[in-house]
């Protein structure tokens, strides 16, 4: 049953590159994932929609409340600290319980990954946005300020404005990413490119329809 869902939670290792047979240079992520676990099969009658909870890294009881832990004593698992949503088709059969390892991807498989970018606090606008700055010399005072914010009329600040302020730490999903290679044994999986996140950040990948 796990081959069916191509659906895995993991943590971020780090960057490396490999090289393909014919001597190609392949730079890719590599990306700890699984063992995890279906915790909740959600149904578009029960529910409203078709999805699956799955969990990932086993924790002590102690340090789960006594509703989370219910809910995995109901599926009868143990609990689990990570818990994420999976949408899938409704006629997918999938049972509470089953076991979801990197083997149910292969080398070659499209993916998408989503994270939580790297959070660089509070930053101006040629960080946040790239803009070019203003002159370095000639008398000029505003290196790296903004410039004009607007016309003269209507007198304000239109809204979405590109202005300084918390730039990163937000959830991107990166799409069209391929599945380079898989290691069972360590539970690795080696996707083509970068994905979104520091080392150790958690991580959400999940086959493209």
């Amino acid at each position: 049953m796990s081959a069916l869902i191509k659906a895995i939670i993991g943590r971020k290792v780090g960057m490396t590159s490999i090289f393909s047979p014919n001597g190609q240079h392949i730079p890719v992520t590599v990306i700890q994932a699984g063992p995890c676990y279906v915790v909740q099969r959600k149904t578009v009658q029960k529910d409203g929609y078709s999805a699956i909870q799955v969990g990932y890294l086993p924790i002590k009881e102690k340090k789960v409340n006594k509703a989370l832990l219910g809910h995995f004593k109901k599926a009868r698992l143990q609990p689990l600290r990570f818990l994420c949503e999976f949408r899938v088709p409704e006629e997918m059969d999938i049972e509470v319980g089953t076991k979801i390892t990197v083997e149910a991807f292969e080398p070659g498989d499209i993916v998408k990954v989503t994270g939580t970018s790297k959070g660089r606090g509070f930053a101006g606008v040629m960080k946040r946005w790239g803009m070019s700055g203003q002159r370095d010399s000639h008398g000029s005072r505003y290196h790296r300020q903004p410039a004009s914010l607007g016309p003269q009329g209507p007198q304000r600040v239109f809204k979405g404005h590109r202005m300084p302020g918390r730039y990163g730490g937000k959830t991107v999903t990166i799409r069209g990413l391929t599945v380079v290679d898989i290691d069972p044994e360590n539970h690795l999986l080696l996707i083509k490119g970068s994905v979104p996140g520091w080392r150790g950040s958690l991580v959400k990948i999940q086959a493209e329809k």
